[in-house]
């Protein structure tokens, strides 16, 4: 069987990229997506198709990946295409059979839209409102042909049926246990995520502002053409001494840094699912976590806490998980393997291709 993936485009490498990797890897497929920049840099023997790039300004970017997804015609290539992303879902209505991994409907579109819309100046709130109004509607009837749908976390499967109506399995993302160890338990926390307003970097920023004898490294970058350009240049602005931003990084890299840190620290707002907290716990470490979305779904009392997204509440666990970081190792470790590469193996086969070729 000969299958193709369609991603929005490899701006930089988070969870979703590594998802669409790794099934390439475990299927054998191609991926067909639009900038290549971030993909080339890593050593992946994964076979890629451009259709070009997009034009990076927010919303060219996501309208010219929307677009070239449209008008593709890969369909007498195949014998099945997956889509992983929200834009390239556009191709839906040329390429069947097909199945949308789903990592979230599009936030901004649904339930991020006012969150979004309180961010803009007047004039670029009207744009953003007409922008989403029409885009919403295309949006849904590009899932509308979509065949089949598979949800990352059952936070996602949620909101899969909240806003298309729509039913979906899951299949969770996978955490490659065997390439995570523990070398030591250091001193500072690690954050790893977008640079993106929905992470709440800037939470994470203050409540080390009241710990400054903590420290924190926060890793993580963005994609030129997204929404995240101002945000980071204010989190930036008046860091405090003891946060340190390292920005993108090799994958050996924050393996190394996931090995050395004390915990593990994450705050996004409703979090589809949320691999780093898995990562951090297959390195053996504890979690703190805000008490929203997927986080819940693999953050257990055994390997941190969940916490209300507030500075008091998340300094009182940070002391809490500081002062024996340790202690949570084995439960961390057992947690992390229910996840494993291995898992998302099997599931990918019996659940994907099983059920979508019937």
């Amino acid at each position: 069987m000969k299958i193709a993936i369609f991603h929005d485009y490899f701006g930089t490498v988070g969870g979703g990229e590594k998802v669409a990797i790794e099934m390439a890897r475990i299927l054998d497929a191609d991926i067909i997506t639009t900038d290549i920049d971030a993909i080339k840099k890593i050593d992946q023997q994964v076979r890629v198709i451009s259709l070009g790039k997009t034009i990076k300004f927010p919303p060219l970017k996501q309208i010219s990946a929307t677009i070239r997804y449209y008008f593709s015609d890969f369909s007498d290539k195949y014998n099945l295409f997956i889509f992983t992303g929200n834009w390239s879902t556009a191709a839906a209505h040329r390429h069947h059979p097909n199945v949308w991994y789903c990592h979230t409907p599009v936030r901004a579109f649904y339930d991020l839209y006012k969150t979004f819309l309180a961010r803009q100046n007047f004039i670029i709130r009207q744009l953003f409102r007409f922008w989403v109004y029409f885009n919403r509607i295309f949006d849904q009837h590009s899932v509308i042909k979509v065949d089949r749908i598979f949800a990352n976390s059952q936070n996602v499967q949620k909101r899969v049926l909240k806003f298309h109506n729509r039913c979906s399995d899951v299949i969770y993302p996978p955490v490659e246990i065997s390439l995570y160890h523990c070398i030591e338990y250091g001193n500072f926390w690690l954050s790893v995520n977008r640079l993106y307003p929905e992470k709440r970097i800037d939470l994470q920023i203050e409540v080390f502002r009241q710990l400054p004898k903590d420290q924190l490294i926060i890793v993580g970058g963005y994609s030129t053409g997204d929404h995240a350009s101002q945000y980071v240049e204010k989190i930036r602005k008046d860091l405090p001494s003891n946060v340190t931003l390292l920005g993108e990084v090799s994958s050996e890299e924050i393996m190394d840094l996931y090995a050395r840190c004390k915990a593990f620290i994450c705050t996004a707002l409703d979090e589809d699912y949320g691999i780093t907290p898995l990562e951090a716990m297959a390195s053996g470490k504890p979690v703190v976590a805000v008490d929203e979305g997927g986080f819940r779904e693999t953050v257990t009392d055994k390997t941190g806490l969940l916490v209300e997204p507030s500075i008091d509440s998340l300094v009182k666990a940070i002391r809490i998980i500081g002062t024996n970081p340790e202690r949570y190792r084995e439960a961390c470790l057992i947690r992390a393997m229910e996840f494993d590469l291995a898992r998302f193996n099997t599931e990918l086969k019996n659940k994907l291709l099983i059920k979508s070729s019937n």
